[in-house]
């Protein structure tokens, strides 16, 4: 199956110079979650602008669902759900009147039922008749992610949807966007709660001063690049490694008081049996021991970290 959108060879460049976007070469498959993460200013605002048709590209060749952004604008546009990180709505409009009116810009005739569970689905059934201008920043973003849905995309951008709300809109955001994703919806997202990103995405893209550095399956990144540390605790602090163990590369950590053991979770041979047989035969006691995985916002900071310095 062909990807639902292809990116190739994208650059942008602003007036003064900027290089926003380098050569992005990008493909999401249809019905997936890819999650974009990436420092501010990185570039993930400017290439969502760019495949929904706001950001003029410098070069390159976008296209969704086979149709081509600058040629098919308005057949893609009406393919295509955004939620912005901007609260800009019109203030002075009736929830249920926004959320009508952006079905109509894109040419859906009217169905009161579908806005009625859109609405009743991101708790703003209750708010169906109050102006924009009176809600609480977290329901704007409800009506912000309805108004994006209204007219039933294939594709949906969440751009950071979730930075400074409550707890309860991220549980109904996340909530729905499960229900989306097993309707076949695309849903693409940048998020700063990476530990969103691990728990939601099949795929995962990182994005560095306008570069993709990185775009793998997100079980794979965790396989490919996660390490596993074993800690042991010990009973006396030491003063430095013991002589002896040298090729299992230990530090101390914690004033002394803690071994720590790094090791490749993919390896045939952890090393971890060679380590306590050789802490029992230099009598290097522990009193408590356990082992913890990279997480994926510790491979993000390395990735992003070692792109800086290269």
């Amino acid at each position: 199956m062909p990807p639902i959108i292809s990116i190739q060879q994208l650059n942008k460049v602003y007036d003064s110079g900027f290089q926003a976007l380098k050569e992005i070469n990008l493909e999401i498959n249809a019905g997936e979650i890819f999650a974009l993460l990436g420092p501010n200013g990185a570039g993930k605002t400017t290439l969502i602008g760019t495949v929904c048709g706001l950001v003029r590209p410098s070069n390159g060749q976008i296209s969704v669902a086979d149709l081509d952004i600058a040629r098919d604008y308005r057949q893609v546009r009406s393919k295509i759900g955004l939620v912005p990180q901007e609260l800009s709505t019109d203030a002075f409009e009736s929830v249920w009147a926004t959320v009508n009116l952006s079905r109509g810009l894109f040419g859906k005739p009217p169905n009161p039922d579908y806005i009625e569970k859109l609405l009743r689905d991101l708790s703003l059934w209750d708010k169906r008749k109050n102006k924009i201008m009176t809600l609480s920043g977290g329901m704007k973003r409800r009506v912000l992610i309805a108004k994006a849905l209204s007219h039933e995309p294939d594709i949906l951008f969440l751009d950071e949807p979730t930075a400074g709300v409550d707890v309860e809109l991220r549980r109904d955001m996340w909530a729905m966007v499960h229900e989306l994703r097993q309707r076949g919806v695309t849903i693409i997202l940048t998020t700063h709660y990476i530990e969103e990103a691990e728990e939601m995405a099949d795929r995962i893209g990182i994005i560095n001063r306008g570069e993709i550095i990185l775009v793998e399956e997100k079980q794979t990144l965790l396989a490919k690049l996660g390490k596993k540390q074993l800690t042991l605790q010990l009973p006396e602090p030491l003063a430095a490694v013991p002589e002896g163990f040298a090729e299992f590369a230990l530090e101390l950590a914690e004033n002394g008081n803690t071994l720590i053991y790094t090791f490749d979770a993919q390896a045939e041979q952890a090393g971890i049996a060679a380590l306590l047989k050789r802490l029992a035969e230099r009598g290097v006691d522990f009193k408590n021991l356990k082992t913890s995985e990279s997480s994926l916002e510790d491979i993000f900071v390395s990735l992003v970290r070692e792109k800086g310095e290269g």
